[in-house]
């Protein structure tokens, strides 16, 4: 997976993030949307958004809500609705503005395969055990597109970001 260093993510694309810092970079506590919030503006999308000069929405609650789903569940959700809501946002917005997902525990729930560079979610309690195929259900496997997001050399990674989902 190739390294980004670039702040490009805080203005375009789709990122998962998990640093706080990161966080911190984009938006105040209160600018953060309620994951029932972004759901809730598919096709009826602000003209301005909550950050970043308008430019950015920060959308908090991911990772809770795969938590209250069985893994069968929540893939077949992650698939359809979210991931529809994202083709939405991109549609909407050109692909000129950032959607980031704010995933607290993301750092130790994201599985990454380096030969393979494919990406899994670790699923709660008591499913521990199972991995949800996040980057093939999110982006199709396309695995040229997502990049490791850094916030300075050294650091340890704050997320992902990819361009454009297809």
């Amino acid at each position: 997976m190739r390294p980004l260093r670039d702040p490009v993510w805080q203005r375009h694309g789709t990122s998962w993030i998990w640093s706080a810092q990161a966080r911190n970079q984009l938006c105040t506590a209160s600018e953060v949307w309620s994951l029932r919030q972004f759901l809730q503006a598919v096709e009826q999308w602000p003209e301005g958004l909550p950050s970043k000069h308008g430019n950015t929405l920060v959308v908090g609650g991911l990772d809770g809500s795969l938590d209250l789903l069985t893994p069968d569940d929540a893939e077949a959700w992650l698939g359809e609705e979210i991931k529809e809501a994202i083709l939405s946002f991109q549609s909407h917005y050109q692909g000129e503005t950032a959607l980031i997902f704010w995933l607290p525990c993301g750092q130790d729930r994201i599985k990454r395969h380096p030969a393979t560079d494919s990406i899994e979610w670790r699923c709660a309690a008591p499913d521990t055990d199972r991995l949800l195929p996040f980057g093939r259900i999110l982006w199709g496997e396309a695995n040229e597109y997502p990049q490791e997001i850094f916030l300075q050399d050294g650091s340890k990674s704050a997320g992902l970001f990819h361009r454009r989902i297809t």
